[in-house]
């Protein structure tokens, strides 16, 4: 005697159960593609080429206001643009209630030295007096280059 399983489903056509993940695969790939081209856009801050320092030591690590002079002489704090002579007014804007926090100026290797020592006075004129430049270490140092390191003014 043998037992005879009823049939399932109309004609032909049975359901199938299975997963197709050929589809699942393709989208995965189309999305890992996405996300390699679009990470290296996120990247912030404005590319600089900054001098190197042998005697650069990490200073607070409260979170700095960042001014940038660029070697056109732009201004930038954080990310936007500044006119010089609202540079102060900026910076007190940045700063809010916590006026110890400290404020670094990058300044481009190409940038004027004048330009940024400007910048500098403007600053101390309006009475923020923790001010320091930043600059890369040298490759001999402990710290890596790619990391700006402020210097105490």
């Amino acid at each position: 005697m043998s037992i005879i399983a009823p049939k399932r489903g109309a004609g032909l056509y049975e359901p199938v159960a299975d997963i197709n993940v050929t589809p699942l695969v393709d989208v995965m790939l189309v999305l890992l593609i996405v996300f390699m081209i679009t990470a290296p856009m996120l990247a912030a801050g404005l590319r600089i080429d900054l001098p190197k320092a042998k005697t650069a030591q990490a200073l607070d690590p409260k979170e700095p206001v960042i001014i940038t002079v660029t070697k056109e002489a732009k201004l930038y704090l954080g990310r936007e643009e500044v006119a010089r002579d609202q540079v102060a007014q900026a910076v007190r804007a940045a700063l809010g209630d916590d006026q110890t926090r400290p404020i670094y100026v990058r300044g481009d290797r190409d940038a004027s030295y004048g330009e940024v020592i400007a910048v500098m006075d403007q600053l101390a004129l309006n009475g923020l007096s923790r001010i320091a430049l930043m600059a890369n270490a040298a490759p001999a140092a402990t710290v890596t280059p790619e990391i700006p390191t402020p210097v105490a003014r």
